[in-house]
């Protein structure tokens, strides 16, 4: 079987990997999500019942599967809500089957919709029944007592008995005065794309009380997206807030789980802030070690609060604040309790992102904290990039688990390794001592996951309890990277040659492909990541993939470097990082050519429209083109208001005058590559690209994509499109 179509066929090798992991708190099972294959897009939920005691190792362990779409289902075809559809979308979401669930806080009850229907699971019998509720389901969660579950259906947040007893509306559903539409317990647009909020509904630790997020779509300007393939379909009508206009009205609600609390707004409290100085609601978290908490962001994310909620009174106390001159970054796991009540938050000080817990921060300069994994009664479990500081000798691209300690006997003002030596990318869940660790590195296809039993510090290394099998294909080609960091400014590269090459070959048609923007880092410490890069250089190219500034994983004054600025400092680093590998590496820099997708597609296209002394052909896919069409909350965060800033995002644009202009030279071949479907970075970047290239008159190809949206899922669209590519490339850089 050719790569494209094993790429394809298996989601890009994500197919048959055991995933979204929940360790109950005993240790005694862990709960995952994976297919029977790795070329079975159906997603099948399972328990790893665990071994107990010391030194049991892994004998004992047993996987069981708990939920058999195809056996719930009858065989009958899956069939998704327009809200399900817009979750998955915004989540990257492409397989089937069971692709979400929530636990209760044993981790003894599943809750998860199928089909738009709702079903929970006894995870210790594997019983599974389907409640009789109102549909389409989207996001189930049981409360933590799991007696009752909770869902949005039509816009309403709804309870149900877990016994399958009253099912109830809580909140909505409603009209909105202004004409929009009200949901209750979902998440906008913009929390769900671009702040990693998907939820939009909390349960209070005891199960009496929710948080409950109120969202009016009615000020967010309506685009269209239609498919000029059907003419006969009606355009599906998107609320899209592009920068500088209208967000939707976002309010936060405690709700009491009570037959009271519908008729007239009954059991309902608004939480109150400075909704007109911060009108982000960026994060909620509730649990038992204190009252709960927001953070809030100001529109501009240079400011931002930490608030605790008076749960009788719906009033909000301020805890923290930060500010910053670029902007201020979200990240996973926090903001949080300690048990024993302090507050944890990652922060941008002293020019290195820290762990922070209380007014104590829990480390330095050598790591650059990624996310929050959990939180113990005496330790935190977060994983860390080397950081500025870091030795010289860190790995390049590696993202490691840790574990700090802030009280007890432990305390010892520094952190310990969870994850193993050697470059890798690592993440984990846990549940008391026990977590799941997944990891992967550059020298073995795929994530390894398993069961690991944390000594107390100190105490030793920790001990293995299970491996959970992966069913994902083995890739029929092996990927080879050369993880290094590149030019004056240590740009981290990866560099793929073809294989077989040996030393004294001759030089090489280079392809660079990269990301190269916020929020995407690509040059990482695992095989997988890397396995295009390698099909590329196999059809006969050096491949060079470019983390340049803005790209996470190095610290805050790199991601900052490209405030007011994404187009110039991005497009200069992929053009360091070239010159500096070609002083060791075969690379032919009479012939460069250069790939990408978003905000790679982005980059691609900017490369030969102002770099064509350096790149000699570009294929772009789904570019942003004109920032103004972008998201509010992505765009801003960068450039600012446009009506505050129009020469910021002349300047960044592909398609005003400012924006095409470019030394003199030729007109360099360009592919620009989309979905007509796509509503994340729409179509009309590429229309407007193209109307401004023509009347330029620089020559270009288009290739529209019908019915995909910003994933790329479909089977054949995936492959051939990974051929055409390399078909345009080698005939517009004249490989053989």
């Amino acid at each position: 079987m050719s790569f494209p179509r094993q790429y394809a066929r298996t989601q890009r090798f994500s197919l048959g990997v055991p995933r979204a992991f929940t360790v109950a708190p005993d240790g005694s099972r862990a709960v995952f999500l994976r297919s029977r294959s790795g070329t079975d897009r159906t997603g099948l939920l399972w328990v790893l019942d665990l071994p107990s005691g010391p030194g049991a190792g892994g004998e004992g362990a047993a996987e069981r599967v708990v939920a058999d779409p195809a056996a719930l289902l009858g065989g009958a075809r899956e069939e998704l809500s327009a809200e399900e559809r817009a979750r998955r979308e915004r989540s990257r979401e492409g397989s089937a089957g069971v692709v979400a669930y929530a636990t209760d806080a044993a981790v003894e009850t599943a809750a998860f919709a199928l089909s738009g229907r709702l079903f929970t699971a006894d995870l210790r019998t594997a019983s599974v029944r389907e409640l009789p509720v109102p549909g389409p389901v989207v996001d189930p969660r049981p409360a933590p007592d799991g007696r009752r579950i909770a869902y949005v259906a039509g816009g309403a947040l709804r309870v149900a008995d877990a016994d399958g007893g009253a099912d109830r509306a809580l909140a909505g559903p409603e009209e909105s005065p202004g004409g929009g539409r009200v949901t209750w317990g979902l998440a906008e647009f913009v929390a769900a794309e671009e702040m990693d909020r998907s939820r939009g509904f909390w349960w209070s630790p005891d199960g009496t009380r929710m948080l409950v997020a109120r969202v009016d779509d009615s000020p967010v300007n309506r685009w269209w997206i239609a498919d000029p393939a059907r003419p006969g379909s009606e355009p599906a009508e998107v609320p899209y807030p592009a920068a500088g206009t209208p967000n939707a009205d976002v309010t936060l609600h405690l709700v009491d789980v009570g037959e009271g609390a519908v008729e007239g707004g009954a059991g309902r409290t608004e939480v109150v802030w400075d909704r007109d100085r911060y009108p982000y609601l960026a994060r909620v978290h509730w649990s038992a070690a204190g009252p709960p908490l927001l953070l809030v962001q100001s529109r501009d994310q240079r400011s931002q609060l930490y608030l605790a909620v008076d749960t009788a009174t719906g009033r909000t106390t301020p805890l923290h604040a930060d500010e910053d001159p670029a902007w201020l970054e979200l990240f996973p796991g926090v903001p949080a309790w300690t048990p024993d009540g302090r507050l944890v938050r990652i922060a941008d000080e002293g020019g290195a992102r820290v762990l922070v817990v209380g007014d104590r921060p829990m480390t330095s300069a050598a790591l650059h904290v990624r996310a929050v994994l959990d939180i113990g009664e005496e330790d935190v479990l977060f994983s860390a990039s080397p950081g500025a500081e870091a030795p010289g000798e860190a790995p390049v691209g590696e993202i490691a688990v840790h574990r700090v300690w802030y009280r007890g006997s432990g305390d010892q003002g520094g952190w310990e390794r969870v994850s193993p030596g050697g470059a890798h990318v690592a993440s984990a869940v846990r549940g008391g001592d026990t977590v799941v660790l997944s990891t992967a590195a550059p020298d073995r296809p795929g994530p390894r996951a398993e069961a690991l039993r944390l000594p107390e510090t100190g105490k030793g290394a920790p001990e293995p309890l299970a491996v959970v099998a992966s069913h994902a294909e083995t890739p029929v080609l092996t990927a080879r990277p050369r993880l290094l960091r590149a030019g004056g400014r240590g740009i981290p590269a990866a560099v793929l040659l073809p294989t077989g090459y040996r030393d004294g070959d001759g030089p090489l048609p280079v392809l660079m492909d990269p990301y190269g923007g916020p929020h995407g880092q690509r040059v990482v410490a695992a095989h997988n990541a890397h396995l295009t890069s390698q099909w590329f250089a196999d059809q006969g190219f050096a491949v060079v993939v470019a983390d340049g500034r803005g790209t996470p994983g190095h610290s805050p004054g790199w991601e900052k470097a490209v405030a007011g600025d994404l187009a110039g400092t991005t497009l200069e680093d992929q053009v360091e990082a070239l010159h500096a590998l070609a002083g060791s590496h075969p690379l032919d820099l009479d012939r460069v050519g250069i790939r990408g997708w978003s905000y790679g597609g982005y980059l691609a296209a900017l490369a030969v429209l102002r770099r064509p002394d350096v790149f000699h052909a570009a294929v772009a896919g789904a570019p942003v083109t004109d920032w103004r069409l972008y998201d509010t909350h992505y765009t801003e965060r960068y450039l600012g208001l446009p009506d505050e800033h129009p020469a910021v995002y002349a300047a960044n644009s592909l398609v005003t005058d400012e924006g095409l202009s470019a030394p003199a030279g030729p007109h360099r071949p360009l592919m620009i590559v989309h979905g007509l479907a796509d509503d994340n970075v729409v179509a009309a970047h590429t229309l407007r690209l193209s109307s401004a290239l023509l009347a330029a008159g620089r020559p270009h190809e288009v290739l529209p994509l019908s019915g995909v949206t910003h994933m790329t899922p479909q089977e054949q669209v995936a492959e051939n499109l990974l051929l055409l590519q390399v078909a345009f490339l080698k005939r517009s850089l004249g490989v053989a």
